[in-house]
């Protein structure tokens, strides 16, 4: 069987994936001014629901998911290569690997939400401010557990990488946490039901979307420099000695 090359340039797969998620937020902003100004709550409430970046189990969802599990992928593929090679730091992409699967699991069935109200039931307070989405103070001990574990990991990395993870990491925790707590003050005195919630949800859901989008550049650089080529054997495995390995790469 002859072999089959694909080249895959990590600008170009982020610029494509940044495109689409300009045209979905568009999409949003625009969903969101026809509810407001033209047809009313009631009326858009199709339009909202397919393209409205805050809805679940929609267009921007779906994306969203699509992102992480590509992220997922790619990191799976350096674990394996990394342990190959025997690296000393293939236990911290093999855990990262499985953050990144949990993450996926998440976007599509939002467990993080689940925590709202047991969380809320802890406080005991009436007005929780900037902490009205409750789920965001676990969160914001867990991503602190994970930069304390991550440290010594950030600092081996080489230098472009390592530059591409933090603006990734500050982009999507900016988004999830940072915009969560402003929305969360905002809707416990105003609602969900105005378009300032919708922008603050909108820019909340972009700044997620961008720091995947920039990790997924990251790992395709990070792979891109330091082995020469990647292949993945699907061949029928009969009439090989040994069983070939699926996946397999040329260092640089």
């Amino acid at each position: 069987m002859s072999d089959k090359q694909i080249s895959v340039h990590p600008f170009s797969v982020a610029r494509f994936l940044g495109a689409v998620t300009f045209l979905l937020v568009l999409a949003s902003i625009g969903v969101s001014l026809m509810q407001k100004y033209l047809f009313g709550y009631d009326y858009a409430r199709e339009f909202v629901a397919l393209f409205y970046v805050d809805r679940e189990q929609n267009i921007p969802t779906f994306f969203s998911l699509l992102l992480l599990l590509l992220a997922f992928l790619l990191l799976a593929i350096i674990t394996v290569l990394n342990r190959k090679q025997k690296a000393h730091d293939v236990l911290q992409w093999a855990i990262l690997t499985c953050g990144f699967l949990l993450m996926a699991f998440d976007e599509a069935f939002e467990f993080h939400e689940k925590l709202i109200l047991p969380v809320r039931s802890l406080l005991h307070s009436g007005n929780l401010g900037i902490f009205y989405f409750a789920w965001v103070i676990p969160g914001i001990l867990l991503i602190i557990t994970v930069a304390i574990f991550y440290l010594r990991f950030l600092l081996h990395l080489p230098a472009t990488t390592r530059l591409f993870f933090i603006t990734a990491a500050a982009l999507y925790v900016g988004g999830a946490i940072g915009f969560e707590l402003i929305g969360g003050r905002y809707v416990e005195l105003h609602g969900t039901q105005n378009l300032t919630y919708s922008i603050i949800a909108t820019i909340e859901e972009s700044l997620e979307m961008a720091g995947v989008i920039v990790f997924i550049w990251a790992l395709l650089a990070y792979i891109a420099n330091n082995y020469k080529e990647v292949t993945f054997r699907l061949d029928e495995a009969r009439g090989y000695p040994v069983q070939p390995d699926v996946l397999s790469a040329v260092p640089k």
